[in-house]
């Protein structure tokens, strides 16, 4: 499956010499993407915060002849969204794509396990890094009078387990919506993918990773366990296709919401979940 979206992709140059921001794009759905925009021609920028990981990313698209460059950067804060697109103007002149992929759940826990520090991290992780980046993109697309973001969401909202995150990325849908409102007379459109469960083979870093140094605590293994396995088993009962996306499929999403292939879609949300609803 992965292989024959690849070739699909191959074909299509929807992207050609457009600047292509990918944030968490060190793994996951964040990899997958940066090659997909790649491969449409794209000129991609691969925002990280973990070094390793988006040096493999980079060297990997350099090597299929796409003309990437790494950012390394903590998008919990603004001043980081900041540097973010500052080094991504400096390097090559203007922002037309901006895909903010960061995010993903700590803990997968009830919610009224969570204490008050572990509901911040969570919003620091899904929430904060979507609402800067816009921020920081903005003042940019809109003296471009052009550009396309497109938001992670989720389908976590109607599921177990994930409040803060589920919170998140509700709030991520109800920022897309607005913006695109709000920005459309600049020629910016702001588009939300929600993608479903989806199989992650090259994550390196865990998503008890909260910064270098800092891993979040465990709950209990046998614990973790049992909700980790409710959790999926919910997911498995809401999709239609029952089985796990593929990182390619999320990116093929992602990709058609940010050419301009959809030039008239705004304030949209593609589910891209397996019928999952």
């Amino acid at each position: 499956m992965a292989e024959e979206l690849d070739a699909r992709a191959a074909g299509a140059r929807r992207l050609k010499d457009k600047v292509c921001i990918v944030t968490g794009a060190g793994q996951g759905i964040g990899r997958a993407t940066a090659r997909r925009l790649g491969q449409e021609g794209g000129k991609v920028v691969v925002a990280d915060r973990v070094d390793a990981s988006a040096t493999q990313t980079v060297n990997e698209l350099r090597g299929h002849g796409v003309e990437a460059t790494k950012v390394l950067v903590d998008l919990a804060t603004f001043a980081g969204a900041q540097a973010l697109m500052s080094q991504a103007v400096e390097a090559y002149g203007r922002i037309d794509v901006l895909v903010n992929n960061v995010g993903g759940t700590i803990w997968i826990k009830p919610y009224h396990l969570y204490t008050e520090e572990e509901v911040k991290l969570e919003l620091e992780r899904s929430l904060y890094p979507t609402l800067w980046c816009c921020l920081a993109v903005l003042p940019i697309m809109m003296q471009q009078r052009s550009g396309s973001i497109v938001n992670l969401g989720s389908q976590s909202p109607r599921g177990l387990y994930r409040l803060p995150y589920a919170a998140s990325k509700g709030g991520i849908l109800a920022l897309s919506k607005v913006l695109a409102m709000e920005y459309g007379r600049y020629g910016i459109r702001i588009n939300t993918m929600a993608p479903g469960g989806t199989e992650i083979s090259d994550r390196v870093t865990p998503r008890q990773f909260i910064r270098p140094g800092v891993m979040a605590e465990d709950i209990g293994k046998a614990a973790a366990e049992e909700y980790q396995r409710e959790m999926a088993q919910d997911i498995r009962n809401q999709q239609a296709l029952q089985r796990r996306g593929l990182p390619e499929e999320q990116a093929a999403a992602i990709a058609f919401l940010a050419s301009d292939d959809a030039s008239f879609i705004t304030g949209q949300v593609i589910n891209c979940s397996g019928g999952q609803s």
